[in-house]
């Protein structure tokens, strides 16, 4: 495996692309948009004129090459158009267009009669959960046939690769409430997840993925190695609802937090950690439970540490400057790579703002933990700010936080209350500690 890291000294965001890292676990329609980010990167945002054209065909071969093999005909003959610098493109391209046509033609005409069936509601309500009883009821009351299920999961590939992504889910639906094939059930899963997560329903994209998670956790649970690749795809999968939908956030780390994906993560993908240090930062104040996100906080931590080795990029070895070796000058030189790494990837363009301004709290309260007065000039470079936005910023910090400490403008510092803890509370806090070990230990000897 090995990191990825570039040499000493060259800190340019080209650097820390991980693209080549994703793309071997993504379905090559999930790859596109990457690309398509990865071009636009190349633009200039006043003039609008490309910065580095040989990067720009660069990437204009790469899409070519991801999908010339797909059926997406109109698409992949204009790219070839622009990579050899044609007006029309070859027959061969028509004749492709033609042939996917006639495909989807027979294909259509195989699957209306089971479509019919499945757009009336009075067959839709004699279905039950028993597929074997379901096919039979089909089979006897309207003669269908397995046959056209089949075909069913054909047009929905076949919509898929044409880049119909909403049919194909469609069409992959149906298939499955009705197949008894397990592995192409299982593949239309994976299918349907690909159709959801393009058409950004995300909603329905979580429900797809919790379904994926549930075959790999339960039917892959004889087979360590394919359960291993499953979880590899489906935590690179899964970036793009952790970082497109609120709502998916938690869920996801859960899952990613789980012991499978966590051992999947450090044994197969380290560079995930990127992704799960800024999702767990950025989660700071929005999680629903605390204790939860500070756990996640720690393990994070921890495996950072760890995989160093491994994978390092400026936002890992920021947590590492912050946490690990408590080096704040290093921390704010890793900070400020790390806003220009997340501005260059697909996944965090979007949250660079957030994690900067969560990663100078998390600073500013390490920082607060073992000093009493703290020079309001020495804290604005630790948090990269000139004087007076580092006042102002610590100023609101103190009041959306309730941070019992006050600035003494006159000697031009933060003065922290840190009040001592009782030794009642010492006590009590060591005694939780004790009796859950306890407990633990007399579970253990039980067994």
């Amino acid at each position: 495996m090995g990191s990825v890291s570039p040499a000493i000294g060259d800190t340019s965001p080209a650097n820390y692309d991980l693209l080549p890292k994703l793309a071997p676990h993504l379905d090559r329609h999930l790859i596109f948009p990457l690309l398509e980010f990865s071009a636009s990167q190349l633009v200039d945002e006043e003039t609008g004129n490309i910065k580095d054209e040989a990067k720009a065909r660069e990437i204009t071969q790469a899409k070519y090459a991801l999908l010339k093999t797909s059926n997406m005909a109109d698409y992949v003959a204009n790219l070839y158009c622009e990579l050899e610098g044609l007006k029309e493109p070859p027959a061969e391209f028509a004749e492709k267009k033609q042939k996917v046509f006639s495909q989807l033609q027979k294909l259509e005409q195989e699957t209306h009669k089971i479509n019919e069936l499945l757009g009336m509601d009075e067959v839709v309500n004699n279905l039950r959960s028993d597929k074997v009883a379901n096919l039979e009821y089909l089979k006897g009351t309207h003669n269908a046939t397995i046959d056209m299920v089949n075909a069913l999961y054909d047009l929905g590939h076949l919509h898929y690769s044409c880049g119909s992504y909403a049919d194909a889910s469609e069409m992959l639906y149906r298939f499955r409430i009705l197949s008894t094939d397990n592995d192409k059930v299982a593949w239309a899963t994976w299918g349907r997840l690909a159709c959801e997560i393009l058409t950004m329903n995300w909603e329905a994209t979580m429900e797809e993925l919790q379904k994926v998670r549930e075959t790999i956790d339960s039917k892959l649970a004889q087979n360590p190695l394919a359960q291993l690749q499953h979880r590899t795809a489906l935590t690179h999968w899964a970036l793009f609802p952790l970082f497109n939908f609120e709502k998916a956030r938690e869920p996801i780390l859960d899952m990613l937090f789980s012991p499978g994906f966590i051992n999947t993560i450090q044994a197969n993908c380290p560079w995930i950690l990127r992704y799960l240090v800024v999702a767990v930062i950025t989660n700071r104040g929005r999680a629903k439970n605390p204790g939860v996100h500070q756990k996640q906080m720690k393990d994070i931590v921890r495996i950072v540490r760890q995989e160093a080795y491994e994978y390092e990029d400026p936002v890992t070895r920021f947590v590492h400057a912050l946490y690990v070796d408590f080096d704040f000058e290093d921390s704010q030189r890793q900070l400020v790579q790390a806003e220009e790494v997340l501005r260059s990837d697909f996944f965090l363009v979007a949250h660079a703002d957030d994690f900067v301004d969560s990663a100078r709290h998390l600073i500013f309260e390490s920082y607060c933990k073992i000093h009493a007065r703290i020079s309001l000039k020495d804290l604005s470079a630790r948090l990269g700010l000139s004087t007076d936005a580092a006042e102002k910023w610590i100023v609101n910090l103190i009041r959306d936080t309730r941070l019992d400490a006050k600035i003494d403008y006159k000697e031009g510092t933060v003065v922290m209350n840190h009040p001592p803890s009782s030794v009642y509370q010492q006590v009590i806090e060591k005694t939780k500690g004790g009796f859950f070990r306890t407990q633990v230990l007399s579970a253990a000897v039980g067994k």
